[in-house]
């Protein structure tokens, strides 16, 4: 069983990027600087403008920053790693056999090309084959086993007792990722409409169809995912927790969803039924029961057949990749696709990355890092508590819980304590790329089953070790620094502690922010969804906010196009917090260590350490971005553009404004009574 939650309860990240090519990082480079731009009037472009000229666009990017560039540092260190363990001959069932054969299989073009679609044929006859009578049986299999056609559902941590696992019933995810796509009717969603179903076409005749029943195929899958749309929740409505914890019973289940098997469901996947069940979308599931009864046995399979191509198409020939870059050309600007290699290594990355983490670690991260990574979080967790006690708008009772939840906050940093097991997972380069694909995947599912009726497991990560990137858990109340984000930009031993403190330490104030922002602020220190805040300050909080989603609304993106305040609020709150609680922790280390930050001893290449502490920020955000990729990422990404995380935020934060004496006139200057201060 696929299936996809519609809470993103498991992380709330500090990025979402792609790869670029290989290229040395360092902290700030005072050369660098464009001096023709003032930082009083775009800070940003200041600091970023000449590397975005130094760095154009390729034809593979649709966006290209200097944070892409650690993450292909380390994307690099990964592929010697893989292609290393082929070369050590290893021994038939050991992990780095099974690393090494998955590379190989996904580097294979030859052939996967000579195999065609032939790897899922069966799959498809299955469902061409299905008489009447057998239609709920298909649906069942193809939610065990292949995807999550109209609904879905699996458990996850209970959001009101976060140690037990709970079983959730959710809407689906969309082909094309979110409603809008499919019920706006401007010029840009049509193209990329006409673009979506051109990709079904293609890819269906690819699998052996014809013109006529492709094009069949693709009329029905679009009625039923525009259905579908038309219920789904809108991304702003996506951010409230308390209306997506609808517990019922499942007698009460089926008689809301009377067309949906979801009892029998249960029973496929072998486990207890629990006494209840919480569905988070009402509308959205009902939708999907209505179209259960309406759709005609037709329609449903062609749904189903589009489900296994598109699941497969990644690992079967050339020419389904073709096609789905083509849809991606539309989609986001690209205009090359990635080379083999690298979609090789995501894959099997996505499936055994404990596995390169372990080596990736071993040869890779110092334990000093992680020793200097413990230090700074305290750092940051005292300069946080500081904040929290000094607001002036929050009482006295919720600065106790809130403090209380501050100093539960598990901290995790590099690596898991305790690897994964991939003993039973069977790799077998007799099969297809296809094949092992869909082994791993029956892996994975039967390791997830095996959780339920047990106490949930906070030892595992959400992320592997060679990612760069970071995450918070509201519903585990735990902080994850993995050791690929612990590199420069972020954190160099060679670098100041200005230049430390702006990167890895805003990084870390992040994530503990997000503890604290619109969403991370509904659970308890035990990461339960729980109200610990007087009403009165829960009232101030919401006017706080609506102040900072007010700031970034105003921006325009693209000609008639604005940013998303309310959809990018959580991420904004926890950029604003990390900036400033950075700050503080950077300024106590400098007072510990007897530096008098205001001295000409302790300037860096001429500049005041405060100016450096804000360029080292503003230096992780340069970035080059395509319009169609602007707009997608508006509609889809919770976070916002790099040039407003650097430019809209910084103007609300007094210390940023008296270092580069901003004043009233200058561009970067925002009015004392309309800064908005959360934390």
């Amino acid at each position: 069983m696929k299936f996809r939650m519609s809470m993103m309860l498991a992380s709330m990240g500090l990025f979402a990027f792609g790869l670029s090519a290989q290229e040395h990082l360092k902290s700030l480079d005072k050369n660098g600087l464009d001096n023709t731009i003032s930082p009083r009037q775009d800070f940003y472009n200041h600091v970023n403008k000449k590397w975005m000229e130094s760095h154009p666009l390729s034809p593979e990017y649709s966006r290209y920053g200097s944070f892409n560039i650690l993450s292909d540092s380390s994307e690099h260190r990964v592929r010697r790693i893989v292609t290393g363990l082929a070369a050590t001959n290893p021994a038939k069932g050991t992990d780095a056999y099974k690393i090494a054969n998955l590379y190989e299989l996904g580097m294979d073009s030859i052939r996967r090309n000579r195999e065609g679609a032939a790897p899922i044929r069966k799959k498809l006859a299955k469902i061409e084959n299905a008489r009447p009578e057998e239609m709920t049986d298909l649906f069942r299999y193809m939610q065990r086993h292949e995807s999550s056609p109209l609904f879905s559902m699996g458990f996850q941590e209970d959001l009101g007792n976060s140690k037990q696992y709970a079983m959730y019933v959710s809407g689906v995810g969309l082909g094309l990722g979110d409603r809008d796509y499919y019920l706006l009717n401007d010029k840009s969603n049509r193209e990329i409409r006409k673009a979506y179903t051109t990709l079904i076409e293609k890819q269906m005749q690819l699998a052996g169809y014809s013109k006529k029943d492709a094009r069949r195929i693709s009329a029905n899958v679009m009625k039923i995912e525009t259905a579908l749309a038309d219920s789904v929740w809108t991304r702003e409505q996506s951010r409230d927790y308390s209306k997506q914890y609808n517990i019922r019973t499942l007698d009460q289940v089926k008689e809301l969803y009377p067309n949906l098997p979801i009892r029998e469901m249960i029973g496929d996947l072998g486990i207890t039924a629990p006494e209840t069940v919480i569905v988070t979308e009402l509308n959205t599931v009902k939708q999907a029961d209505n179209l259960m009864k309406s759709l005609t046995d037709r329609e449903k399979k062609d749904y189903y057949l589009w489900e296994i191509v598109s699941g497969a198409a990644p690992y079967l020939s050339d020419a389904f990749s073709d096609a789905s870059f083509e849809f991606n050309k539309v989609m986001s600007g690209v205009q090359q696709q990635r080379p083999r290699w690298k979609k090789a290594l995501a894959n099997v990355d996505g499936i055994m990355g404990e596995g390169i983490g372990r080596l990736y670690v071993e040869k890779y991260f110092p334990e000093s890092s992680k020793v200097y990574m413990e230090g700074l979080v305290e750092n940051l967790r005292n300069a946080l508590g500081k904040h929290i006690i000094r607001l002036p708008w929050m009482s006295d009772d919720t600065k106790v819980a809130a403090m209380k939840k501050l100093n539960a906050i598990t901290v995790k940093i590099g690596y898991p304590d305790k690897w994964r097991d991939y003993s039973l997972l069977n790799v077998d380069p007799a099969l297809s790329y296809y094949e092992n694909m869909e082994n791993a995947g029956e892996w994975a599912l039967d390791r997830y089953l095996e959780k339920w009726g047990k106490p949930v497991d906070r030892s595992e990560w959400a992320m592997t070790p060679q990612t760069v990137n970071a995450y918070y858990s509201p519903i585990n109340n735990e902080i994850v620094f993995p050791a690929g984000i612990l590199q420069a930009p972020f954190y160099d031993p060679a670098s100041s502690d200005a230049e430390n403190y702006g990167g890895i330490g805003v990084v870390i104030g992040h994530e503990l922010t997000h503890g604290f922002d619109d969403q991370g602020r509904n659970f308890d220190e035990e990461g339960n969804m729980r109200n610990w805040w007087t009403e009165e300050d829960a009232e101030k909080f919401k006017n706080l906010t609506n102040g900072l989603v007010a700031q970034f609304n105003e921006i325009e993106v693209l000609p008639g196009i604005h940013a998303n305040g309310t959809y990018t609020l959580g991420e904004n709150i926890a950029d604003q917090g990390g900036l400033r609680v950075a700050h503080t922790a950077w300024i106590d280390s400098q007072k510990q260590k007897g530096v008098d930050i205001n001295s000409e001893a302790a300037k860096i290449d001429g500049l005041d350490p405060s100016q450096v502490f804000y360029m080292n920020y503003a230096n992780l955000w340069a970035t080059n971005v395509r319009d169609a990729e602007k707009e997608r990422l508006t509609k889809l990404d919770p976070h916002s553009l790099g040039v407003n995380r650097v430019n809209v935020s910084l103007r609300n934060i007094e210390p940023f404004l008296k270092a580069f004496g901003i004043k009233e006139g200058d561009k970067m200057f925002r009015p004392a009574e309309e800064r908005v201060i959360i934390w």
